[in-house]
């Protein structure tokens, strides 16, 4: 009889029982004079006693202007340390931070101010083509429970810290004795492809714990740097990042307010940094740029790549090239705080390519089939999922899509198709409602990319199920050439697979693009791309 597939992360560390402020708490006791946040775009950089005494002092302010416990706060702002010193403050006093994606135009952000019913907001003045305040002013008649805006950058930042006076101390350490590691502290929004995100409620032992044990995984310490250019308002940048440096001593670098290549390889070099993060579209971008091999990137061991599967030939650039020999992957999702699976820095390269790793300390993973719920023998895909301290408290008021996702065993389903290995290591397939069925063969799109990968014209490749009268499905590859100049021609792609891949999985249509439609967080919209291409 074959291993069922499930698993359990045994580790010789405890969990931690701390909340956030405690946490750092002990960073500080442990490491006062140690770089805690370098915001390379402004030039400003903090020890972790600075950081600390910065954090109260916006602590009181908050406190000042009547933030209660539980009360939420938004902040819908692009990467600066102003997010990072309302992250500790907010954890803090036990109010509940509210991240808003800087995407979000005046529909999606007046939702998630009356869903979540924010009553205070930080918010940028403005980035790109982005103009916070005016979009704020749009909407703030209609947000019912909204009394203040703060913006980062403009008097009225400055005008809250001045709330924030000393002789508030014994009000914070009254508010922390009354705070548990078991309040909700954080809500991140996820986006759905239909209908309004769903607002993810996570609490301290949540994301403290997630980020420890993440930073853990690839061994971090007091002596590390770690490269944030991913978002802070995904958990890839406030837990995986902030919260894991935190955690070990270790100093968050912030290269840019959003990602640009030039600038995170530019911070990597300047800041010594021996970690980086990204998802692969942003290493591919960093590793494409014309004057790549000029930077000094020999500071760096390890990183986390994450978001979606990394190309094998991206990864070995990556160690090669990077420095990155301990780079590890993680699989996760907003849901579960977010990490459950990931490589360890000796795993060799077929374990960070071919699967998102095996599952972190004390937690669970199982794979069933997706109507009966049974678990699955290991080898044949089914769905994932996973269970433990990281599985979020609920879809905030919103109970019946929360016991949608939740199941009376407390097992969070992803949505996501996954075979485990006799290792325990998990291959993600594809998402269920993103597997291909051309003409009752199943196609998993990432094994199509991988091969496609191998093509030499081909940069960067993403392969979606359209619409077909006779198959139902067909498969079709968007590809980004390696030259545009030169680009391989539809008949060539399908060629390069003719005998090597089942005829089912050859690409019946190729489109040709100069980008692929991303999300903010770097990610890739696949329901895009099969929108603008599913019409014959």
């Amino acid at each position: 009889m074959s291993e069922p597939s499930y698993t359990h992360g045994i580790g010789a560390t405890a969990l931690l029982g701390d909340t956030i402020g405690a946490n750092l708490d002990r960073a500080v006791a442990a490491w006062p004079d140690r770089e805690a946040l370098v915001d390379v775009a402004s030039g400003r950089r903090w020890t972790y006693a600075g950081f600390a005494a910065d954090v109260d002092r916006l602590a009181y302010a908050l406190l000042a202007s009547g933030v209660a416990k539980g009360d939420r706060v938004g902040i819908w702002a692009v990467n600066c340390a102003e997010w990072v010193l309302v992250q500790y403050a907010t954890a803090r006093i036990g109010a509940v931070m509210v991240n808003i994606n800087p995407a979000y135009r005046t529909h999606e952000v007046e939702y998630v101010l009356n869903q979540a019913g924010i009553s205070l907001l930080f918010a940028s003045l403005s980035h790109k083509s982005s103009d916070y305040r005016a979009m704020v002013e749009e909407v703030r008649g209609r947000c019912r429970e909204l009394r203040e805006t703060v913006y980062i950058g403009d008097p009225s930042w400055e005008a809250m810290l001045g709330r924030g006076t000393p002789d508030r101390r014994p009000e914070l350490l009254a508010r922390e004795a009354e705070l548990s590691c078991d309040d909700p502290i954080n809500i991140q929004y996820t986006s759905g492809t239909t209908g309004f995100p769903k607002g993810a409620t996570l609490s301290h032992h949540n994301i403290l714990n997630n980020g420890y044990f993440v930073g853990e995984s690839i061994r971090y310490t007091e002596q590390d740097r770690v490269c944030i250019p991913v978002p802070f308002y995904h958990c890839f940048g406030m837990v995986m990042g902030n919260l894991a440096a935190t955690s070990h001593g270790a100093c968050m670098v912030i290269p840019a307010p959003s990602f640009d290549a030039k600038a995170t390889l530019e911070a990597v070099q300047e800041e010594r940094c021996t970690s980086l993060y990204g998802v692969p579209t942003m290493f591919i971008a960093e590793l494409n740029l014309p004057d790549f091999a000029t930077y000094d990137l020999s500071s760096l061991r390890t990183g986390i790549m994450a978001g979606s599967p990394c190309p094998v030939e991206v990864m070995k650039r990556v160690v090669a090239e990077m420095h990155m020999a301990e780079v590890s992957i993680c699989y996760g999702m907003t849901e579960t705080s977010p990490v459950s699976l990931q490589t360890r820095i000796d795993d060799d390269l077929e374990h960070r390519t071919g699967t998102v790793g095996r599952v972190l300390p004390h937690l669970e993973v199982k794979i069933v089939e997706p109507v009966s719920g049974v678990t699955q023998p290991r080898g044949t895909a089914g769905e994932l999922c996973t269970r433990g301290y990281s599985v979020m408290l609920g879809y905030w008021n919103e109970p019946e899509k929360t016991a949608e996702a939740i199941d009376a065993g407390r097992w969070m389903h992803t949505g996501d198709l996954a075979v485990m290995r006799k290792d325990g290591y998990v291959e993600i397939v594809g998402r269920i409602k993103d597997m291909i069925i051309r003409g009752g063969e199943n196609v998993y799109p990432r094994e199509v990319e991988e091969f496609l990968y191998t093509h030499p014209g081909i940069r960067d490749v993403q392969v979606v199920g359209v619409p077909h009268e006779t198959y139902g499905e067909e498969v079709l590859a968007c590809v980004v050439p390696r030259d545009p100049a030169d680009p391989p021609t539809p008949a060539d792609i399908r060629a390069f697979c003719a005998g090597r891949l089942a005829h089912y999985k050859v690409p019946s249509r190729v489109e040709i693009l100069d980008a692929f439609p991303m999300t903010v967080s770097g990610k890739v919209r696949k329901v895009e791309l099969r929108e603008r291409y599913g019409r014959p």
